[in-house]
C-alpha cells in the first residue's frame, strides 16, 4: 500500500468516527427534544433558523462562539449571526486546503458583508511540532498578524503528509506575515503564556468528540473534514435566514 493509500485509508477512519459521534449527538438531541444550549424546547424549529423573538436556534454543538470583540484569531462581525468554529491544527494538510481553497471565498461571500463570523480554535493532534506551532499562530496574534501567518504557513504546506515546522521555519513564516517584532514572536513562541489556552482549545474539541482536524461548528452544526464550498453554502445561507 501506498503512503498516498494508508494517508487516505487513515483519514475515512478518521472521518467515519466523528461521523458516528456526531450521530450520537444528533440523536440524543433529538430524543430529548432540547435546544443546542441543553435546555427543554417545547416546540424547537428548524436548527440555524432564527425567531422574530431571539437568538437563530443552534445545532447539536450548541453555541460555541466566543465573540469576543477584537479577538484577533477571529475574523468577522462580533454580531454576525452566523458563526464558523474551524478546529485546526498547521501541520493538517486538510486544513492547508480549507485555507487555500475554501476560506477566501467564504471570506468573499459571507464575512465580507457582516453574515459570518469564523473563530479559530487550535486542536493540535500531530505532535509536538504541532503545539509549537499553536504557540507561534497565538505569537503571531498578539502581534495582530494571525490570519497572515496561518495564510504563510498553510500556502506552504504539503498536499499530503505533515509540514516540518521547525522553530526556524515558524520565524520565517512569520517575517513573510509580518510580524514586526520577531525577536518577541520568538520570546512568545518559545514560551508557555499560550498553552492553558490552547490546552482549552483541545478539551473543549475533545468534550465534543472531536478526534480530528478540520472540524467545523456552523451555528451548531457540525461540518467534518475539509468539505467543498457548496457544503458551508448550504449551512450558511440556512443559519442566516437566506
Amino acid at each position: 500500500m501506498t503512503s498516498t493509500s494508508r494517508s487516505t485509508r487513515r483519514r475515512d477512519i478518521v472521518l467515519l468516527a466523528i461521523a458516528v459521534v456526531v450521530a450520537a449527538v444528533l440523536v440524543g438531541a433529538l430524543v430529548l427534544g432540547t435546544t443546542g444550549d441543553g435546555e427543554q424546547s417545547e416546540a424547537a424549529p428548524d436548527a440555524g433558523s432564527s425567531s422574530a423573538s431571539g437568538p437563530p436556534v443552534m445545532g447539536p454543538l450548541g453555541d460555541l462562539a466566543h465573540r469576543v470583540t477584537d479577538d484577533p484569531m477571529a475574523l468577522g462581525d462580533v454580531d454576525a449571526p452566523v458563526v464558523m468554529i474551524a478546529f485546526s491544527d498547521f501541520r493538517c494538510p486538510f486544513c492547508a486546503q480549507f485555507s487555500r481553497e475554501t476560506e477566501p471565498q467564504l471570506i468573499d461571500r459571507y464575512v465580507d458583508i457582516g453574515t459570518l463570523r469564523i473563530e479559530w480554535r487550535d486542536l493540535p493532534i500531530f505532535g509536538q511540532q504541532s503545539f509549537d506551532a499553536a504557540r507561534a499562530g497565538r505569537a503571531a496574534a498578539a502581534q495582530g498578524k494571525f490570519w497572515e501567518f496561518t495564510r504563510a504557513v498553510y500556502a506552504d504546506a504539503p498536499e499530503t503528509g505533515h509540514a516540518d515546522l521547525t522553530l526556524e521555519a515558524l520565524q520565517s513564516y512569520a517575517q513573510q506575515a509580518g510580524v514586526p517584532d520577531l525577536a518577541r514572536f520568538t520570546a512568545d513562541a518559545t514560551g508557555t503564556a499560550f498553552d492553558a489556552a490552547i490546552t482549552a482549545d483541545s478539551t473543549e474539541a475533545q468534550s465534543l468528540g472531536i478526534p480530528a482536524t478540520p472540524a467545523f461548528s456552523v451555528n451548531g452544526d457540525p461540518v467534518l473534514g475539509a468539505q467543498p464550498f457548496s457544503e458551508f453554502v448550504d449551512l450558511i445561507d440556512t443559519a442566516a435566514g437566506a
